[in-house]
């Protein structure tokens, strides 16, 4: 398994509920550094996370909350992680020993993390990501130890979505490629380029058949409808259709070289089956390029993952 997984992979595993089952096992993952998770219970007055380790109270202090390269951590980001996993070693067992608490640091783990995993990583390597904010503009997610990374709402899908909650939640566990990495060393993420290619995505539907489908955008000439994140057909405009609405769509046409699919919006949607969550089409660690587009297309979208670029 990983050593460094988003928080919250951890606190359900046999290993980490064996360690926090007693004082003396806590003890014991002081001497060995394990790298534990427990649920932040408050934070006091000073920005200090209260822990529950369940045999005894745990105190992450301010100063080791998060690892930060461009000054102090910010407090909303320490108030954030209440009602939350962390992840932590113990750094201090002299308290532990005399039975009051244990002094933990969340951020010797997030360090451990970048020194060892993260600043290893390069453009095209897939990794596991947890959502832990959705804004307008993309979604952030925790790439390890709770590690922040932003993938930008155009990199989520290759459909046009309004919203990145069109897609992703959060608290889900998802897959994504690193694209880039900036000169501070911050990683933003993409993931459309695991979810298939438009010929892979087609396969799944066929002429005549009717499937449910969500509209993205209405424009003068028709209205596109998603029919999975990464493939969306055009329908001719049909008065009284909202963006983000669920509908049933007749597939009229699939013509791969012009990448288009013709749909009919149906006047009964009646009730339509749920629409598939997110499918991975990649499967392996690491991806040099991705061709969305059908070779018989003339019409070419690729992502190259290079470290040059």
């Amino acid at each position: 398994m990983e050593k460094y997984l988003p928080e919250g992979s951890l606190i359900n595993t046999e290993e980490n509920r064996a360690y926090l089952s007693s004082a003396d096992m806590i003890a014991q993952a002081a001497v060995e550094g394990k790298i534990l998770e427990a649920t932040v219970t408050m934070c006091d007055s000073d920005y200090n996370l209260h822990v529950d380790l369940g045999v005894m109270r745990g105190i992450i202090p301010r100063n080791e909350c998060a690892a930060c390269t461009d000054g102090a951590v910010k407090t909303s980001a320490i108030i954030s992680r209440v009602d939350r996993p962390v992840i932590f070693k113990i750094s201090e067992t002299e308290s532990l020993t005399q039975g009051k608490f244990a002094v933990l640091s969340r951020r010797r783990v997030q360090e451990e993390c970048m020194d060892h995993y993260i600043n290893a990583l390069c453009p095209g390597d897939i990794i596991s990501a947890k959502v832990t904010h959705l804004d307008d503009y993309g979604a952030f997610c925790d790439i390890g130890a709770g590690v922040s990374a932003l993938m930008p709402i155009d990199c989520i899908s290759v459909s046009r979505i309004p919203h990145p909650s069109s897609v992703l939640r959060c608290g889900q566990f998802i897959k994504a490629a690193v694209k880039s990495r900036d000169a501070l060393g911050r990683i933003t993420l993409t993931m459309k380029e695991l979810l298939g290619t438009w010929e892979e995505n087609a396969a799944f539907f066929h002429v005549g058949d009717t499937v449910p489908g969500i509209v993205r955008s209405i424009e003068k000439y028709g209205i596109f409808v998603e029919l999975t994140p990464n493939l969306a057909g055009l329908s001719e405009y049909v008065p009284g259709v909202e963006p983000g609405a669920r509908t049933a769509v007749f597939i009229k046409s699939i013509n791969p070289a012009r990448m288009k699919i013709k749909l009919i919006i149906t006047e009964d949607t009646g009730d339509l089956p749920p629409m598939s969550g997110i499918r991975y089409f990649f499967s392996g660690k690491h991806m040099d390029r991705f061709d969305y587009a059908p070779s018989s297309c003339l019409k070419k979208i690729t992502t190259v993952f290079d470290d040059n670029l």
